[in-house]
């Protein structure tokens, strides 16, 4: 379980691709290895993956196809920085919403709009998503909590502000780039029972 507060970004130092099959190795600082042990669950861009390899303070994490056909951890390459949060621990502030980590679909980033002290975004989902995006809703994007602006259609906005560009690489975003995307399960729950009701009734 995560919150979707991004602790920072850190780079994949090596990737080892087989058929089907990645192991992407990440150098972290020593305030995230402290306590970590293979086996253990760390979102990689949201994604949570299971810690396999630890050397000094390189991190590897394995990613089969079903991992490399939903995120957009298989288009990443060495020098690419992807936002790190280690599990969430009871009796810890839950500063974000909680998250587990199954990202549902990737968004492509449609607009960006650089203003002095924020950015605002403006990404389209997949047809099959997009009803379980709310206006003043939340989403995870890239494995970041953010509370959903303005809705159209299958598109949406986001409200950045400088620490959130600071913390993530939101910063690094370009137009068509994508991005994993988890929406709230309570929210995609209502709407498919309310969908499901109001079907049988026609």
């Amino acid at each position: 379980m995560f919150t979707g507060i991004v602790h920072s970004t850190q780079e994949i130092v090596a990737i080892d691709d087989r058929e089907n099959f990645r192991r992407h190795t990440l150098q972290f600082p020593d305030e995230l290895i402290a306590g970590l042990v293979i086996g253990a669950s760390v979102a990689n861009n949201g994604c949570c993956l299971t810690v396999v390899a630890i050397e000094g303070n390189r991190v590897s994490f394995d990613l089969i196809d079903e991992t490399l056909a939903l995120t957009n951890l298989g288009q990443l390459d060495v020098g690419s920085r992807v936002n790190i949060e280690r599990a969430a621990k009871f009796g810890d502030e839950i500063g974000g919403h909680l998250m587990s980590g199954h990202i549902a679909c990737v968004a492509t980033v449609e607009q960006i709009i650089e203003r002095d002290n924020n950015l605002e975004l403006c990404l389209s989902l997949p047809e099959k998503w997009g009803r379980y995006v709310l206006e003043k809703g939340f989403v995870g994007v890239n494995g970041i909590s953010l509370t959903v602006g303005k809705v159209d259609g299958r598109g949406f906005r986001l409200h950045i502000i400088p620490e959130t560009i600071a913390r993530t690489n939101i910063g690094q975003w370009q137009v068509g780039d994508a991005i994993n995307i988890e929406v709230d399960p309570q929210t995609q729950a209502v709407v498919d029972t309310v969908e499901r009701v109001l079907a049988t009734r026609q």
